[in-house]
């Protein structure tokens, strides 16, 4: 089942801010009948209707919501043992962050006694309230706070972080997180992204404490990933094995990848498979890219490019400068830096500057069945594809045979049987993008190969590569980067 991000439009204050008092200390029962498991609409929705059709969780439960305890506001509240003696302030909570349970269960508290850090165990917790911590005993065995493999503390390292919104394809950070008792424990259970939280936490003290869930993502959409070390930063995904990231488009994915901050995109790109990589890295602005490649390691550059079709590739390194392509291009394989070096020497104004290599070309006396078990083969071939170049003895263009044929004629036709009365569609190498857009056109055709002077293939142009060679200046619009 796909886990999404469910963003809830909760009731006002009068109904969701919890009393004075604080969270009760027993465990919250939940019916699961009052938890709605509604499936969300399909992603083929304008964004808008995505976004009001999200898949609801424990923060659907209304006692969950009424006992809410905002992390905000109770760092820096007292801790006071079971006789309401106050032996130091709350510095931070602690989590297990193994990513096997839905919501964190809270491992233990780091409190601020003078100018020391001690832990106290989660099984001294009393109570959790917005005005403090109420410990279950008087006595208390505390210890010096060493940071443990497997826990994250929620303050430090969790809060104004950043996570990625599959449903609303766009990124958000982590404003307020919030807490409460399940099942005998205290747990992380939501995270409020609004800007009415940030306000909150920069007004006076009375206020931090008072949940204010505008814009509340359930925890249960979301998912730590990698291996917590001792003392570091936790990594953040949804929590879905990759589901959730395939759902989404390669355009959808650039969004992202423009929107999050080093490290983060590089996290999300090692989460993808190299095919969906290449994918969005196509898709990003240019300017984009550029800064992704320069702020990866040569080697991790090369391996992305690598996998990118030659023709974005090459678009990509044009907006590094020499050095930084240098250092790319030494990390690759020989072969591709031939190719991609190739390209290069054409002005990126003319088809073989936008021209892809990755194309397949067939002789005259081949059969269907040999040429489709090449095919088959071709791995570095474009997923939009339409025809294969048909060259004669002398390797000269005769005509571009749609991929179609190769379907509905037998495997034993010879090649040169299927060839047309009419010229194949073909541009110069040094065709300006208007005339590629015009020949296109004329014949209806959705690629379009390029020749040399020899009348030999030496590249195919996709509609989409036309798209992109007339529209330069294609970057996307995004919302104000206000906490970047």
């Amino acid at each position: 089942m796909v886990r999404r991000l469910a963003r809830l439009s909760l009731p006002t204050r009068s109904t969701t801010e919890p009393p004075e008092g604080g969270a009760p200390s027993t465990p919250i029962g939940l019916d699961p009948s009052d938890v709605s498991t509604r499936a969300p609409a399909h992603r083929g929705g304008i964004g808008g209707a995505r976004r009001r059709h999200r898949s609801q969780r424990l923060l659907a439960n209304r006692a969950v919501r009424d006992a809410l305890v905002s992390l905000a506001g109770i760092v820096g509240r007292p801790v006071r043992n079971q006789a309401g003696a106050e032996i130091g302030r709350l510095g931070d909570i602690i989590c297990r962050w193994s990513g096997e349970e839905t919501y964190p269960p809270v491992t233990g508290l780091v409190v601020r006694i003078g100018r020391r850090l001690a832990f106290v165990d989660a099984g001294a917790i009393d109570t959790i309230q917005n005005s403090g911590i109420i410990l279950k005993s008087a006595r208390l065995d505390l210890r010096d706070f060493t940071p443990r493999s497997g826990e994250v503390t929620l303050f430090e390292q969790v809060l104004d972080h950043q996570l990625v919104d599959v449903d609303g394809v766009q990124v958000i950070r982590a404003a307020d997180l919030y807490l409460a008792p399940l099942y005998g424990r205290y747990s992380l259970v939501g995270v409020d992204i609004s800007a009415q939280t940030l306000l909150r936490r920069l007004g006076p003290a009375r206020w931090r404490h008072r949940p204010t869930p505008e814009r509340v993502i359930d925890w249960g959409a979301i998912q730590p990933f990698g291996d917590t070390e001792r003392g570091t930063a936790p990594e953040v995904r949804l929590r879905t094995t990759n589901e959730g990231l395939e759902r989404l488009r390669p355009g959808e994915l650039a969004d992202l990848l423009e929107d999050l901050m080093r490290p983060d995109r590089q996290r999300l790109l090692d989460s993808l498979t190299p095919e969906e990589a290449a994918d969005a890295l196509e898709e990003m602005d240019p300017e984009e890219l550029a800064s992704l490649l320069r702020e990866s390691e040569p080697s991790r550059a090369a391996e992305l490019l690598g996998d990118m079709e030659p023709d974005e590739a090459v678009d990509a390194l044009r907006d590094l400068t020499v050095d930084e392509r240098d250092s790319i291009l030494s990390a690759m394989e020989p072969a591709k830096v031939t190719d991609l070096l190739h390209l290069l020497g054409y002005s990126e104004h003319e088809a073989g500057g936008f021209m892809t290599t990755a194309f397949l070309v067939a002789h005259t006396t081949e059969t269907v069945a040999s040429l489709s078990a090449r095919l088959a083969l071709h791995e570095d071939c474009p997923d939009e594809l339409d025809a294969v170049a048909l060259v004669d003895e002398d390797g000269r263009m005769i005509w571009d045979l749609p991929l179609l044929q190769l379907l509905v004629n037998p495997g034993e036709t010879v090649l040169a049987d299927l060839v047309g009365e009419s010229a194949p569609v073909t541009v110069g190498i040094h065709a300006p993008v208007d005339q590629v857009a015009e020949r296109l056109i004329e014949a209806r055709r959705m690629s379009v190969v390029v020749v040399d002077a020899e009348g030999r293939p030496v590249g195919r142009i996709l509609a989409d590569d036309v798209i992109d060679a007339l529209m330069p200046e294609r970057g996307r619009i995004h919302f104000p980067r206000l906490l970047q």
